[in-house]
């Protein structure tokens, strides 16, 4: 019989899968909305669940597109660190939990989360700066905490690293 903990990493698992998916669809979404907007300026009016960029489009095509794109970077941003997450429970052995390989992905994931953190700052300063230049468009900034989240990630793969050495330590001493 599995343990609690196995069972729980075999959840977030999956969690993690149905979340990278979510991502890939959801990004996918907006590039196709985005790619028949091109065409028809009308469907920047609905170009996503609501999302109404129909003012941003009709002021300037290139805002337009870098809003747009921004957006579809952080998706995908986002759907790479949760790959990167279903990488990191699939190698987690409870046995042997520290290993150099988990402490690398761990501390790729703190750095993608810190890529993140920048685009969401960038797009919230072009957002703002939209906003000042063109009043008919909506604030719609994104949350920046990918900054503290890659900060913990990135402590928690130096603790991987330390735990890696001192188990390597171990292993030579016995």
């Amino acid at each position: 019989m599995k343990s609690k903990t196995q069972a729980l990493l075999l959840t977030l698992n999956v969690l993690a899968w149905l979340a990278f998916f979510g991502f890939i669809i959801k990004g996918g979404a907006i590039l196709v909305s985005y790619g028949v907007s091109v065409r028809n300026p009308v469907g920047a009016k609905n170009l996503y669940m609501g999302w109404n960029l129909s003012a941003l489009r009709e002021y300037d095509f290139w805002h337009y597109s870098g809003v747009v794109y921004m957006r579809v970077l952080l998706l995908f941003l986002q759907a790479y660190i949760a790959f990167l997450v279903t990488k990191v429970l699939s190698k987690i052995k409870l046995a042997n939990p520290f290993s150099i390989e988990v402490s690398n992905l761990m501390e790729r994931i703190s750095y993608f989360m810190l890529a993140t953190w920048v685009v969401v700052m960038l797009h919230n300063s072009h957002i703002g700066w939209l906003a000042k230049t063109l009043p008919s468009m909506q604030e719609n900034y994104i949350s920046g905490e990918f900054i503290f989240l890659a900060g913990v990630v990135f402590v928690i793969a130096q603790v991987f690293k330390k735990g890696v050495e001192i188990q390597t330590e171990n292993e030579l001493t016995v």
